[in-house]
């Protein structure tokens, strides 16, 4: 006991050292998790010929995974702020497991439901603490190491139509199965990560380090959240819009095949996962505000060009829009962070809960006006939520309000 308490204090006297390695490994199993995540949409083609799906359909697959990748974030994140559970992270990476062996043998609707809700159970605990350690290992380059961390989980969302490109399609919803030796990987990789948690009282240095304060007011907190939920909010409509129906808009417009559709996606998350690595340290050098400023609402010319662009043109603008709004996420879960630094495994889960539930309510939303219209139409219509970035200015500046 005494030696626990003599760890907490000499942790509590100095920030720790960044933990390259921590970061490294959270970021490489958030890559594995994103990739497995990944594998649903990009197989979406397949799926709605071979169970002859309809836009609606499809929408709600996606709106089963994300909500239950989204509803638990935030408790999760509330409780192990509390009462730190690093044996979750492997715990989560189990119910991706089970949940993608079951989407390689169900044969019915209603159980690629239920394959998709496993999925989302396991990211649903995977996130929160997850992003919680990689604050921990930061050693206070708090933009960096969650921008690592999540340009794990953008490049394994590049990767996974890649492979389902070059396995699934071409050998059947069977293949599914071989993804799952990416679970088993994350889960001996988290269970190593458990143990450094553990052992070098990270927990308690968390606990002797919340007591800052934002320097706030708290009405300033509550519209400075409410305002980043609203850019979260149009950056992730837009982006489920791609994710999800950019393969089916180059195939209804530009007639191109399945095969070459995922490529095309390739190259969108590509950029992402590029975009990310280059807005958290920006925005530890210049602040969170400009960053979100400009990924989001400079985002907009190019999503209002991209619905009168040809074939070209259009991969080019969205691997533009890619590298500019991807940069915005690691800002704005850093200055949440920072708004209730005293509560960062909730405050993670509140915003990867929102990126998770919006994301599934609008791929829903879309699916039927798809149906109801065409997908260039919700391409014209996504198109103008970027110019939503405006809100950014209702942001306050938190280098002057003494946050860090």
């Amino acid at each position: 006991m005494t030696g626990v308490t003599k760890a907490a204090a000499s942790l509590a006297a100095a920030p720790a050292a960044l933990a390259l390695p921590v970061v490294g490994a959270v970021s490489f199993v958030h890559l594995l998790n994103d990739l497995i995540q990944a594998v649903l949409p990009a197989i979406y083609p397949m799926l709605k010929q071979q169970y002859l799906l309809s836009f609606a359909q499809i929408g709600l697959i996606t709106l089963i995974f994300q909500i239950t990748a989204s509803l638990l974030q935030p408790a999760v994140g509330f409780y192990t702020d509390k009462h730190p559970k690093p044996g979750l992270l492997p715990l989560g990476m189990v119910f991706t497991l089970l949940g993608l062996a079951m989407l390689s043998m169900v044969n019915s609707f209603s159980m690629l439901l239920l394959a998709s809700a496993m999925i989302g159970l396991g990211s649903s605990t995977f996130h929160p603490e997850a992003s919680r350690v990689a604050r921990m290992a930061s050693g206070g380059r708090y933009g960096l190491a969650q921008a690592v961390f999540q340009v794990g989980g953008n490049a394994g969302s590049a990767l996974g139509p890649l492979l389902a490109a070059l396995i699934i399609i071409p050998r059947g919803q069977g293949s599914i199965g071989w993804f799952c030796l990416f679970a088993i990987v994350g889960i001996i990789v988290l269970q190593r990560v458990s143990r450094w948690v553990i052992a070098s009282h990270a927990t308690a240095h968390k606990h002797s380090s919340v007591v800052a304060d934002n320097g706030l007011s708290p009405r300033q907190t509550k519209q400075a959240l409410l305002v980043l939920a609203l850019l979260v909010f149009s950056k992730y409509v837009y982006m489920t819009c791609l994710s999800n129906f950019y393969t089916f808009y180059l195939i209804e417009k530009f007639a191109v095949s399945v095969a070459d559709s995922q490529l095309f996606l390739f190259l969108f998350l590509a950029a992402v996962a590029v975009g990310t690595v280059i807005g958290g340290p920006v925005g530890d050098r210049i602040g969170r505000k400009p960053v979100i400023w400009v990924s989001i609402l400079g985002a907009a010319p190019l999503t209002l060009l991209l619905p009168y662009s040809n074939l070209f043109g259009v991969a080019v603008l969205t691997v533009l829009i890619g590298l500019v709004m991807s940069s915005a996420f690691s800002a704005i879960i850093v200055f949440a962070q920072e708004l209730v630094p005293g509560n960062i495994g909730m405050i993670s889960g509140i915003f990867y809960g929102m990126m998770f539930g919006f994301s599934g309510i609008a791929a829903a939303v879309l699916g039927i006006v798809a149906d109801a219209t065409s997908i260039t139409y919700i391409f014209k219509l996504c198109a103008w939520l970027p110019l939503l970035g405006m809100l950014a200015v209702w942001l306050p500046d938190m280098r002057r309000s003494g946050a860090h």
